[in-house]
Order: structure tokens, then sequence, then C-alpha cells
């Protein structure tokens, strides 16, 4: 069966459904592996394109490492020859659960698509896991990580261009006006002045301002960019970024810069310092014709907050793929609002991004055997 052909099949109870980054893991077990000079040229043109950055040293320098004995991976049998080319005298171990995991953990070295706190119990020798997503805040907070030094990669910026995509889906909808004439549609209503012409924007020369210039950030800049919008950032530990941005600033600024902004776009980790940053002061700065997007998480919201800001007329619009609570309650006042767009965490979801996955953490088994520097380390300090 093709890779298409398992998407189709695992979303038919619901087509806008998309599988979980976790869950996807499993479906690349089933994807047939390519020859390994393909998937080599394959490796260097994914890492390149996606800008993923090394560690500083190479992990053999690391206090504790060694060649690893014995891996366990999120996987089914049937798939581990493809990682075997890259791990020589590693003995891989086929976990497709979390309770087949716990039990293969002990002695192992490294871990690939799990964390929790039951598996760093059992698994007494890890030390490097490799994270199938980019939020690894839940992860490095575990005392575990931290006490033992354990090395933690992620999947930062392989789902980049998918979020980034679906934020100006969400943009579009709203400065075409698109979330209002699709209820009159399905209503049976020509309604052609359902929407104020003032409110029909052209993009070209709007400001948008993106809180958190990482992967997911910087892929969002680059096309709002191309779109003619004018792009200012934010992040957490310096002021360089590309030159689709025109303005860099620190986390301090931005509650000067979201009054310049047209579009709000969150695409921060969650961290002590992002938590409950969109409050009632920081929506209250906004522009009232500003619309405010959140792909990064939902605790970077004050919901309650929000929902006010909505409903006083203080910002235009918001659109959400994370919320707080996750999922929203039955009855929540978010899911009515007609200047509000929602979709169940699915931004990272795409034809390509399980593919892009795996060759990455491919990638990284390989340079951690190997003791060069790995891909994507996550520092247990910030939390990303």
């Amino acid at each position: 069966m093709s890779p298409e052909s398992l998407s189709r099949a695992a979303t038919a109870h619901n087509p806008l459904r998309v599988i979980p980054a976790v869950a996807a893991l499993g479906l690349l077990a089933m994807m047939p592996s390519p020859p390994a000079s393909a998937a080599d040229a394959e490796t260097t043109a994914t890492v390149q394109s996606l800008g993923l950055e090394e560690g500083a040293a190479p992990v053999r320098e690391r206090s504790g490492w060694r060649k690893p004995a014995k891996v366990v991976v999120r996987t089914t049998p049937e798939r581990l020859e493809w990682l075997t080319e890259v791990a020589e005298g590693v003995e891989l171990v086929a976990a497709p659960t979390a309770e087949a995991a716990l039990a293969a953990v002990p002695g192992a070295d490294g871990v690939i698509g799990f964390c929790s706190e039951a598996l760093l119990e059992a698994g007494t020798d890890l030390r490097w896991i490799q994270l199938p997503y980019a939020g690894a805040e839940r992860c490095v907070s575990l005392p575990a990580v931290r006490e033992r030094d354990i090395l933690v990669t992620n999947a930062q910026r392989i789902y980049g261009p998918e979020i980034a995509e679906h934020v100006m889906a969400m943009l579009l909808m709203f400065s075409r006006g698109l979330y209002v004439y699709l209820p009159e549609q399905q209503a049976g209503r020509w309604t052609r002045d359902a929407v104020p012409e003032e409110r029909l924007w052209e993009l070209t020369g709007k400001t948008m301002l993106v809180v958190g210039l990482g992967g997911i950030g910087t892929e969002t800049a680059r096309r709002a960019h191309a779109l003619g919008m004018d792009v200012i950032a934010t992040r957490g530990s310096r002021r360089e970024g590309p030159d689709f941005v025109s303005y860099v600033g620190l986390a301090d600024e931005l509650p000067e810069l979201v009054g310049r902004a047209d579009v709000v776009v969150n695409a921060t980790p969650l961290t002590a310092a992002t938590r409950s940053l969109f409050d009632a002061e920081m929506f209250g700065r906004m522009k009232p014709t500003a619309y405010f997007i959140n792909v990064g998480r939902g605790g970077s919201v004050v919901t309650d907050d929000l929902v006010a800001a909505l409903q006083d007329g203080i910002i235009a619009g918001a659109g959400l793929d994370v919320t707080d609570p996750e999922p929203l309650t039955e009855g929540h006042p978010l899911w009515s609002m007609p200047n509000v767009i929602i979709t169940p965490h699915v931004a990272a979801g795409s034809d390509v991004r399980v593919r892009r996955l795996w060759v990455v953490m491919r990638e990284n088994l390989r340079r951690y055997v190997a003791g060069e520097p790995m891909l994507s380390v996550v520092s247990v300090e910030r939390g990303y």
C-alpha cells in the first residue's frame, strides 16, 4: 500500500483530520526504504533545505558518551533495515507502542520517538532521546533529563513549511473575508456586501509580526514577504534574521512591536518566559483591526483574555491551531465566535512531512553512533 493510500485510510472517518506527529511514525514504518545512496543524497538535501543547526561539538565529547549498543525505535521490526544501514553494530529494537518501549528500554543507550517519566525510570542507561516533534518542553522538564544530563534532540524546523502555509491559509481566510463568505455559502445566500470593502485587505504593504523567529517563524516570514508584506519579528536570544525580515527585536520589545502589526503570529515554544505571554495587556496594545494567529502553544495565551479581546473589539479576529485547554471544552465561547478560525492542532500535517521527519531522525542516529555533532539539539535550560 502506498503512503498516500495509508494516509487516506487513516483519515477516512474524518477527511479533515491529519495524523499527529507521533502517530505518523508508525505510518513511515510501513513505507518502503530507499537505497542507501538515495537516502544519503536525500538527507543532505533535507538538512540543507531546512537549515538545521548542528551542535557546537561532536557528541563523542559529551561526558558519558559511548558508541551505543542498543537503541529503541518507535517503528515496526519489518522496517529496521533502513535504519540499520547507518547503525552498524548497534542493536535496534522496534517498539511500536509505549508499552513495548518500556519493556525494551532497559539497557538501551538511546530511544527514538518516546519520552516519559516511566521510560526514564526503566531506561537507567539512556544517554540520548530523539523526539519526533518540535515541542520539547514536557520531555526536558522531567527531572531525570537534567539530573542525568541526557541529550535531547527534536524535530525543530521539520514542520516549518507546513505550519507556515497553515498560517498563511488562516491569514487569507481573514484578509479576503472567506471566514464570512463561507457561512453565507452554506446558508445559500449570495451576499456580496457581507464584508465591508475596507476589511478586504491587499496584503502588500501590511505588517506581520512573527513572535518566535525559529524554524516555523522563519518559514512563515518567508511566505509573508513573498506576498509583499513587511515582516518584523522577535526572538529570545539574538537579533540576527534573514534578509526578508526587516527588523528583529528581542523578547522585551514585544509590547511595542505588537502595536505596529496588522497580523501577529505566535510561533514560540512553551517556556516559563512564553507562558501567558498574550494576555489582556498585550491584546490591548494591538490594533483593533489586527488579527492574532497562534501556531505555537495554547499555554502562551490567557484564553479568557483572548475571548474578551474578541468580544470587545480589541482585536479583529483570531486563527487558532492550538488552544488552552486543548481541546476546548464543549460550549466554550471560542467555538461559536464568527471572527475565530479553529483547527484541531493539525497545522503540521502534509503529504511529505513524515518522510522528512524520518530522514532527519535517521541522520541523527547515524551521527550519534559515529560520535559526530548532532542536529537540532534541545537546550534543557531554555526548553527548546
